[in-house]
């Protein structure tokens, strides 16, 4: 059954040679179609520029903004989205989503990604209220990690990891979605607003202060609460006025995960970016250790849980 979006493009309708066979969804930047490729009869998806609150669309299909002082606004966006597909099509990784085409067409951007089946990792942590097993999150995690460091490798930021854009295909491959926040890691004005999700967003991205990989780390690191929780951690804007999250290492979670992967979601989630890995990799050598007896005694996180386990 097909989601109705305001705006959306009607079932039947061309792109160039992909039909619309039905809508998905749609956030606030964005709707997103599934298609059928007319040249190779494969599906796919697209998904289309459009900020449905500082833009609507004509009857002619061409997408236009609702008043002249939002103009600025949609063509920074216009220009992020396009040169974030661009971007995104030079990556061939098999744990980041593929796009394998994006045009110009109707006045705004469309971008062509590979249609995968599956389900994301939100619909797990429901069905079990959270309580994954280690099994399962080691499957996953690593993987994406590998995946988060390609894209930092390409000077790209995702800035809105969740588990709603965490993607698990047959046995349990994992695929990053939606890059509608990703940005230049190099590009010092997008020190500006970014697309964030409570609980999951670092305090660098509530503040529309300067985010680089480790801000991508914090959002990995409370999926990976999520995982355990069934929920997200507290969000960042309520831990830096008064943090009431306990370590993961401290609370009962002890009796299901190892200390290594307790450990290792308790450095993704220190609120301060400097206390955080700085990079995938160095997060993922951590939690390939082997033998592992604990993190290095030098890490100010692990100084502040070993505070806390004294009290």
């Amino acid at each position: 059954m097909a989601t109705k979006i305001k705006y959306a493009l009607p079932k039947g309708r061309l792109l160039e040679h992909y039909r619309i066979d039905k809508t998905l969804g749609g956030g606030g930047f964005s709707v997103v179609y599934l298609a059928t490729d007319l040249e190779n009869s494969e599906q796919v998806v697209i998904k289309e520029y459009l900020p449905g609150a500082i833009a609507s669309r004509n009857r002619d299909d061409s997408v236009h903004c609702l008043a002249e002082e939002h103009r600025r606004h949609f063509t920074i966006g216009f220009k992020r989205f396009l040169e974030e597909a661009s971007a995104l099509a030079t990556l061939k990784h098999p744990n980041i989503v593929r796009v394998h085409n994006f045009f110009r067409a109707n006045n705004t951007v469309y971008m062509v990604m590979d249609y995968e089946y599956g389900k994301d990792l939100r619909h797990f942590i429901k069905q079990y209220n959270g309580r994954l097993s280690e099994k399962f999150i080691r499957t996953v995690f690593p993987e994406l990690l590998k995946g988060l460091d390609e894209l930092h490798r390409n000077n790209l930021l995702h800035l809105d990891i969740k588990p709603a854009n965490i993607f698990l295909r047959p046995g349990g491959k994992p695929l990053l979605l939606d890059f509608g926040a990703a940005r230049d890691a190099l590009d010092p004005s997008n020190a500006g607003p970014h697309t964030l999700t409570k609980g999951f967003a670092p305090i660098e991205q509530h503040q529309h202060k300067s985010v680089g990989p480790w801000s991508d780390l914090y959002a990995l690191g409370a999926s990976m609460y999520a995982c355990m929780a069934g929920k997200a951690p507290p969000p960042a804007t309520d831990r830096i006025v008064k943090d009431k999250l306990k370590p993961a290492a401290i609370t009962s979670f002890g009796r299901n995960y190892s200390a290594q992967l307790l450990d290792a979601v308790d450095w993704c989630l220190q609120l301060h970016h400097a206390d955080r890995p700085q990079t995938a990799w160095q997060l993922l050598e951590f939690l390939n250790e082997q033998d592992y007896t604990g993190p290095a005694a030098a890490s100010p996180w692990y100084k502040k849980a070993l505070g806390l386990l004294v009290k």
